[in-house]
């Protein structure tokens, strides 16, 4: 068996084109350099497969571990409450259309009916959302206005 330089470049190209085209996370693109490096070592007269296998294994475990290391863990969001629909509500107003009874109640907010809790408050009562619990929103009397119920 032989492996000319042009084997890792072309496994290099593979490895770009997936980069491309899959990941996004520059993980592909560090095997990419990895293929590159072997494929400028396979130029070198002489150098068997089994020591390009080797050279490519033992640089493709480095690339993987510099990947992880200078990879954010979490990439901050410009909008950290997409899929996170209760906590949009957080700070706004609304209107009780039903009484808050024993601390829970409901409140319909656009097209959704939220679960609610709070001190017991008469329908009608203005409320500002201060926190998300579980599914419910918690709310508290406010004298503000309401700013969407």
């Amino acid at each position: 068996m032989t492996l000319l330089y042009w084997h890792w470049w072309v496994v290099a190209a593979v490895l770009i084109i997936l980069e491309l085209t899959i990941s996004g996370a520059f993980f592909f693109l560090f095997l990419a350099g990895a293929a590159v490096i072997v494929g400028v070592v396979a130029l070198v007269p002489g150098v068997s497969w089994e020591v390009q296998l080797f050279l490519y294994a033992a640089l493709a475990i480095v690339s993987v571990f510099l990947w992880r290391r200078y990879t954010p863990k979490e990439r901050p969001s410009e909008h950290p409450t997409l899929n996170k629909r209760g906590h949009q509500y957080i700070g706004r107003g609304f209107t009780l259309g039903e009484p808050i009874v024993n601390g829970a109640g409901k409140l319909i907010v656009a097209d959704t009916t939220w679960k609610i809790t709070g001190p017991d408050l008469a329908a009608g009562a203005r409320v500002t959302v201060t926190e998300v619990v579980g599914t419910a929103l918690r709310v508290e009397e406010s004298a503000e206005a309401p700013g969407g119920g």
